[in-house]
């Protein structure tokens, strides 16, 4: 009866998993449904499926969070179909080990999304590289902290899921424009709908409430609705921007639940969860697919557009958010 209880309690609070997974997740383009329709793919589609024949020689891809779980993945896919591929993740000793251990052309440097400073570092090393990016996928993130932490004033998820990432996109965002079709691929999550209230700007550093996933939950918004707003800004440049929901995963992610939760996960999560390459397989399509090249400003969900949260779509919060991230971020922005 304990092990039913618990099995149950993980599923609702822990992950609000099996919920999600059967949810549509939020288109971010009013008629986006439309003009794309539905592909073959599904949540059993793994990364290597989605880029099965493609051929990414030449184009260069940069990733945080490569050293493992979703990011590694990703990394190691886009290396065996012949792309240059930048594997960041938060120490250059994890990001040497992670680019060693596959093959293909890989590139390893570090920033920390939580120290601003090295995210502009690492920027700067990029860009004496002489090159273009085809495409950069913000993937590193952190999940439900148990109890509230400020970093740079604000609640840290956000500050780490989305102002880390918005310094890093804002830095790189010239070599993206100067590819051919760049692409801006940031991972969002289905528990973005844990943001009853949306973005609450009043409560950013969580001094009002803070709750581990509803505050995961806005960090999470904060990405797709990043996403929505960088896409209006780039839209006549020849990118795109795109977010997605990469499916329940157990990945390092995780380390922050209680170890009953983590214990569900390991031996429960089966039942409801992704394997890494299928959660990989969206992050893939988005960056990679050529018949995505005109499509920007969508919410991707098992490699198709999908529909969820009203909030995702809120054009103008979007835009608000850009303003006050660069507002919050100002001293690292070019």
């Amino acid at each position: 009866m304990t092990l039913q209880i618990n099995r149950r309690r993980f599923i609702h609070q822990a992950t609000l998993s099996a919920v999600v997974a059967a949810l549509p997740a939020q288109a971010l383009t009013s008629g986006a449904e439309e003009a794309s329709g539905r592909n073959q793919y599904d949540k059993s589609t793994t990364a290597e499926e989605v880029t099965e024949g493609l051929d990414l020689s030449g184009r260069t891809f940069a990733i945080t969070g490569a050293n493992s779980g979703l990011g590694y993945e990703t990394m190691r896919v886009l290396a065996l179909r012949g792309a240059h591929v930048i594997g960041i993740a938060r120490t250059q000793a994890k990001a040497d080990k992670a680019c060693n251990s596959i093959k293909g052309h890989t590139t390893p440097l570090f920033l920390d999304l939580n120290d601003w400073g090295s995210i502009v570092s690492c920027a700067d090393r990029i860009r004496q590289m002489k090159l273009s990016l085809d495409g950069l996928i913000c993937n590193a993130g952190i999940m439900a902290l148990p109890e509230l932490k400020l970093s740079n004033g604000v609640e840290k998820q956000f500050a780490v899921n989305h102002l880390g990432h918005f310094i890093l996109i804002n830095q790189l965002m010239p070599l993206v424009l100067a590819a051919d079709q760049g692409r801006f691929v940031i991972l969002s999550s289905g528990l973005h709908t844990n943001a009853e209230r949306g973005i609450e700007f009043d409560n950013l550093d969580g001094s009002r409430h803070y709750d581990p996933w509803k505050a995961y939950g806005v960090s999470k918004l904060a990405n797709a609705l990043c996403s929505r707003e960088l896409a209006r800004r780039i839209s006549s440049r020849g990118a795109t921007s795109n977010s997605l929901h990469p499916g329940v995963v157990s990945t390092g992610l995780v380390k922050n639940l209680p170890g009953w939760q983590r214990f569900g996960a390991k031996h429960f999560g089966w039942l409801f969860m992704k394997t890494i390459p299928q959660g990989a397989a969206t992050s893939c399509y988005v960056a990679t697919n050529p018949e995505l090249n005109s499509i920007s400003g969508s919410y991707f969900e098992d490699c198709n557009i999908a529909v969820n949260s009203t909030y995702v779509g809120d054009d103008a919060m979007a835009l608000k958010l850009w303003e006050v991230s660069e507002s919050l971020t100002s001293d690292f922005l070019i």
